[in-house]
C-alpha cells in the first residue's frame, strides 16, 4: 500500500529511504512497521508512542474509551468525525491513569458544546499525556487493517515539525506486539480495596450501594469502573483485589461469588499466575461471572485456547445472539483475542455467538454456576442490552446461598 507522500513502503526487513517530502505544515504523524507514513497535525501531548493500530466504530463515549484499560498498549483509531464535542469532565473515567498509547481522528478536535463538559479534549490530552494526531483518510487506515490486520505503529506529534523517521520506523519494527504479552499487572491495582459507587443518574450523580445483599470479590485484571458500578447497582457489596491474587486469598474473604474483570494483553499470558486462581474458585462452587479478559481467561482455566484475531472486535453495536433465549442483543465490545471454540472440551458450552463473524462471545460450565461473556455488558460506552447478566449473576448467588 503506498503512503501518503506516494511512495511505497520498502519490506519492513530494511530501512525506508523515507526520501519524499513532507506535507508543508505537518506537526504530527503515523509510522507504521512496514515503512507507511501517515501525515498530519499533532495534538493532545507532545511526543511519541509506540503500539498496535486498530480501531472503534463507537459513535459516543470517546473520553471512556481512552481510559479503559482494556485499550493498553493501542493506539486507537476513531472512526466518528466529532470527537471532542462533549468535552471531558471528572466522572466520565473509567480508570484514574489513561492506558491508550494514542488516537487518531479524520477532523480535529471539536469545541465542546455539553453542560457537563469540564475541560476541553485537547486540554485534556495534555494532562494525560497523550499523542494524538489528527487530519489522516481514517476510513482508509480502517479499511487497510481490517483488510491487513492490526499494525504495529508509532504516533508522533512534533510541534517543531523535527522528525526522526528512520528512528521511529525502528521502534515501530521492532515492537513485539501484544502477542505474548501480559498488560493486566500495568493496569491492576496496587492492593485491594472496597467499592460501593452505583450508577449515574441524571441530576444524581453517582449513588452508594448501603444495603447490599450480597459480597462479591472482583479480580482486576483492569477493571472499568462503571462494571464495578453495575455489581454494587445490583445489590453487591464488592472487594477488588490485585491481578495476582491466588485463590487462596479470593476464598479467605468468604465472597458470595467471584468476578473476573476485563483487561488487555495476550489472555495465555496473564493466565499463567491468573489460571490457577480461576480454578481454584471453580473447585470451590463459588458462583463465577467473567467478562472481556476475564471470560478469555476462564476458557483457559477450563481447558480451552485462545489465539489473537487479525483486527478485534471495538465498537458499540456489535451483534450478539443468546443462544439460550434466542434474542440479539447489540453490544460494546473491545478485544483483540478469542477462546477457540474448536478447543472447548466437553462439559462447556457456548452461549452467545457473533453475528458479525460467529466467533464465541459466551461460554458457561455445565452444572456449575460458571459463566463469561466476550462482551461488555456494563456498556460504557454503549447499549444497555446486555444488563441482564448482572442480574443473572446475582440469581445464581441467591440459588446458591
Amino acid at each position: 500500500m503506498p503512503n501518503q507522500n506516494g511512495t511505497a513502503p520498502k519490506p519492513s526487513s530494511q530501512v525506508p529511504t523515507f526520501d519524499a517530502p513532507r506535507p508543508p505544515g505537518a506537526t504530527g504523524a503515523l509510522v507504521l512497521a512496514d515503512g507507511t507514513v501517515l501525515w498530519g497535525k499533532g495534538i493532545g501531548a507532545a511526543g511519541s508512542n509506540v503500539g498496535e493500530v486498530v480501531f472503534t466504530t463507537g459513535m459516543t463515549g470517546y473520553q471512556e474509551t481512552l481510559t479503559d484499560p482494556s485499550f493498553a498498549g493501542q493506539v486507537i483509531t476513531f472512526t466518528f468525525p466529532h470527537v471532542g464535542n462533549v468535552g471531558t469532565n471528572t466522572e466520565d473515567l473509567e480508570t484514574t491513569t489513561a492506558a491508550a498509547r494514542g488516537l487518531i481522528l479524520r477532523a480535529d478536535i471539536t469545541d465542546p458544546a455539553n453542560w457537563r463538559s469540564a475541560k476541553h479534549l485537547d486540554s485534556w490530552l495534555k494532562s494525560n499525556n497523550i499523542v494524538g494526531l489528527c487530519g489522516i483518510d481514517t476510513r482508509a487506515l480502517t479499511r487497510r487493517i481490517r483488510t491487513k490486520g492490526a499494525p504495529n505503529g508509532v504516533i508522533v506529534n512534533a510541534p517543531d515539525g523535527e522528525f526522526d523517521l528512520p528512528g521511529l520506523w525502528a521502534k515501530a519494527a521492532g515492537w513485539p506486539g501484544l502477542e505474548g504479552m501480559d498488560l493486566a499487572l500495568d493496569v491492576t491495582c496496587a492492593q485491594s480495596y472496597s467499592w460501593d459507587e452505583t450508577e449515574w443518574r441524571l441530576r444524581g450523580g453517582y449513588g452508594r450501594q448501603d444495603k447490599p445483599r450480597f459480597h462479591v470479590v472482583a479480580i482486576d485484571f483492569g477493571a472499568k469502573r462503571n462494571i464495578l458500578r453495575c455489581l454494587a447497582e445490583t445489590g453487591c457489596k464488592v472487594t477488588v483485589l490485585p491481578a495476582e491474587a491466588t485463590a487462596e486469598q479470593v476464598l479467605a474473604l468468604n465472597p458470595d461469588g467471584v468476578f473476573l474483570s476485563n483487561g488487555p494483553g495476550d489472555p495465555a499470558a496473564t493466565g499463567k499466575y491468573a489460571v490457577p486462581m480461576i480454578q481454584g474458585v471453580i473447585k470451590s462452587g463459588k458462583p463465577l461471572f467473567g467478562i472481556c479478559l476475564g471470560h478469555q481467561m476462564l476458557g483457559l482455566a477450563l481447558g480451552a485456547k485462545t489465539f489473537k484475531m487479525d483486527t478485534g472486535h471495538r465498537g458499540a453495536n456489535h451483534p450478539v445472539k443468546d443462544l439460550e433465549t434466542g434474542k440479539v442483543e447489540i453490544t460494546s465490545q473491545n478485544h483483540g483475542f478469542v477462546v477457540d471454540e474448536k478447543s472447548l472440551p466437553a462439559g462447556v458450552k457456548v452461549t452467545h455467538r457473533s453475528l458479525f463473524d460467529g466467533s464465541v462471545e459466551g461460554i458457561a460450565l455445565e452444572g456449575k454456576p460458571v459463566f463469561s461473556v466476550q462482551y461488555h455488558p456494563e456498556a460504557s460506552p454503549g447499549p444497555q442490552d446486555a444488563h441482564y447478566l448482572f442480574e443473572r449473576f446475582v440469581g445464581l448467588m441467591e440459588k446458591r446461598g
